[in-house]
């Protein structure tokens, strides 16, 4: 298992995750609202969302974005950033969701960054990447444009791609080359 290195933004410290921060997530992650373009439906319990993180098999990283600036209990998790192996070695796929008390502040974008810096800094044996993707609902134009504002291009659209909680979805295939990212 790759470790999660703890990064640093201007307003937030991404670290690894800790069992208190399903209590943080939930109250997002269990509004079918703000769930509605995961792979599934909203979380019931707190209970039930800690065993999905922690899942011992699940393969990829998590970080958990929180604000320098604001205690955790007030407030100050900012959301989940991950980063999961994809199809070959130097491929990572990231995702992320950003708390409902603290989307459009720009957490996303900071957090991000700083993820795919990281990712792109170190060497590929050791968790990095040579290139990043990011798969989204076509319909979710907040993360398509994030996605496009870090410098990731489109290469695919597949339509009716997957079947989730809300139906047969697309899915828009986002990549970022080490060689093209400008830090």
């Amino acid at each position: 298992m790759i470790p999660v290195a703890t990064l640093t933004t201007k307003r937030f410290t991404l670290r690894p995750l800790r069992r208190e921060d399903a209590g943080a997530l939930f109250p997002t992650l269990s509004d079918p609202e703000q769930c509605r373009y995961l792979t599934r439906e909203a979380f019931g319990s707190e209970a039930e969302l800690w065993d999905w993180l922690a899942d011992a098999d699940w393969p990829g990283r998590t970080w958990i974005a929180q604000d320098r600036g604001i205690a955790e209990d007030a407030g100050g998790i900012a959301g989940r950033f991950v980063a999961v192996p994809a199809h070959e070695d130097g491929v990572i796929e990231i995702g992320y969701i950003v708390c409902a008390h603290r989307q459009g502040e720009g957490a996303a974008k900071e957090c991000a960054a700083a993820l795919i810096a990281h990712l792109f800094a170190l060497p590929v044996p050791e968790g990095g990447a040579r290139k990043i993707t990011a798969e989204v609902d076509p319909r979710n134009a907040a993360s398509v444009r994030l996605l496009e504002r870090l410098g990731f291009t489109r290469e695919a659209h597949f339509r009716e791609h997957e079947t989730t909680h809300i139906g047969l979805c697309d899915a828009y295939v986002y990549g970022l080359l080490k060689r093209e990212y400008a830090a």
